[in-house]
C-alpha cells in the first residue's frame, strides 16, 4: 500500500505538476488530507480576515497512474474515508449563496462522535465525503476551488465510501489529486463551508481504455450520476440534461424525442453546490435503467 502524506498538496489541477507518487492499477493508496482551510482555524475566535486564503481547498497529490493515457477513463474506487474528531464550519462575509447580505465572520468548531456531528444541541449524521477530487486538464491550470470536466471542487455529498468515480483522462498518468474532506454536508453547501475536517482516504484505481465520459460519473449502489459544472445553475442543468438524454439515446437506441420524454421519468436533477465559481448539479439515472457503457463515449 502506498501512503501519501498531507504535506504533498497542490492548489490546482495542471499537467505541469510533478507527480508525488506512481501508482499501479489495483494498488491500494492511502491519501492523507488537511481540511479545506489548511488547518488554519483552531478555535471559534480565530481571526478569519487574517487567514491565508491561498491555502484553501488543497488536494493531496498528484498521483501518476501507470498505464493511464489520454482518452481513457480513470476509475477511482473510494474504499473508505476516515475523519478526525473535530471539524470547523465557517461563515465568511461576501461568500455563499447569501453573500450580498451583511453578516459577520464566524467559525464553529464541531465535534464528531459515534457517527454524528454535534452543532450545539443539533445532531447531524456524519457521512464523510470528498469535496475536491479530479485529474489534470489537457492544458492550462484549474484552481482546486472550482470544478469542470476534470473534476475538481465538486462538493457532491454522494462522493462517499463505497462509491466509484469515473474521470476522463486528458494527460498520461492522469495526475490525480483529492482532498477537502467534509464530515457532513447538505446539497447546496449554502454558506460556502460544510464541516471542513482533516482525515484520510483509501483508494484503488483501474482503467477503462479508449472511452471516457463527457463529465465525471459517480456510481452508487442505486444510480449513476453525471457531475456537471456551469456558470449558473441553469447552465449546469442544461448541460447535465443534455448529457443524460444523449446517454438514454445510446442505451435505448432511440430518437432524441423518445429519450427526451423518457428523461422526465428517469432522470433526477439534483444540486451539488451553489457557491463555488462554477455551480454544480448532478443528473442521476437508476442503475437498472442504464449501463455504464451507455454513459461513455
Amino acid at each position: 500500500m502506498k501512503i501519501v502524506t498531507k504535506d504533498k498538496v497542490v492548489y490546482s489541477f495542471s499537467p505541469r505538476h510533478k507527480p508525488v507518487e506512481h501508482v499501479e492499477p489495483g494498488e491500494l493508496v492511502l491519501l492523507e488530507a488537511e481540511d479545506a482551510v489548511g488547518g488554519q482555524v483552531k478555535s471559534e475566535d480565530a481571526a478569519l480576515e487574517s487567514l491565508d486564503w491561498s491555502r484553501v481547498d488543497g488536494a493531496t497529490g498528484p498521483l501518476y497512474i501507470e498505464g493511464a493515457e489520454k482518452g481513457d477513463t480513470l476509475v477511482t474506487e473510494i474504499l473508505d474515508i476516515k475523519t478526525e474528531s473535530r471539524g470547523v464550519i465557517l461563515a465568511v462575509p461576501g461568500n455563499g449563496v447569501l453573500k450580498d447580505k451583511p453578516f459577520k465572520a464566524a467559525a464553529k468548531i464541531v465535534k464528531i462522535e459515534d457517527g454524528f456531528a454535534y452543532y450545539d444541541d443539533i445532531r447531524v449524521r456524519s457521512i464523510p465525503l470528498i469535496g475536491t477530487i479530479g485529474v489534470a486538464p489537457a492544458e492550462g491550470e484549474q484552481s482546486s476551488s472550482t470544478s469542470g470536466k476534470h473534476g475538481g471542487n465538486i462538493d457532491c455529498k454522494e462522493i462517499t465510501s463505497g462509491t466509484r468515480l469515473y474521470l476522463p483522462v486528458s494527460v498520461d498518468g492522469a495526475l490525480f489529486s483529492a482532498g477537502d474532506l467534509h464530515a457532513a454536508q447538505a446539497d447546496g453547501e449554502l454558506c460556502v463551508s460544510a464541516i471542513e475536517i482533516p482525515g484520510s482516504i483509501m483508494l484503488r484505481f483501474s482503467l477503462i481504455k479508449k472511452k471516457q465520459p463527457p463529465w465525471p460519473i459517480l456510481e452508487t449502489k442505486d444510480h449513476y450520476s453525471y457531475l456537471v459544472a456551469g456558470d449558473s445553475l441553469d447552465d449546469a442543468t442544461v448541460k447535465a440534461s443534455e448529457a443524460a438524454v444523449e446517454a438514454l439515446m445510446r442505451a435505448r437506441q432511440c430518437s432524441f424525442e423518445k429519450a427526451y420524454m423518457l428523461s422526465s421519468l428517469l432522470v433526477d436533477i439534483k444540486v451539488n453546490q451553489v457557491v463555488d465559481p462554477q455551480r454544480g448539479v448532478r443528473a442521476s439515472i437508476p442503475r437498472g435503467e442504464i449501463l455504464l457503457r451507455d454513459l461513455l463515449v
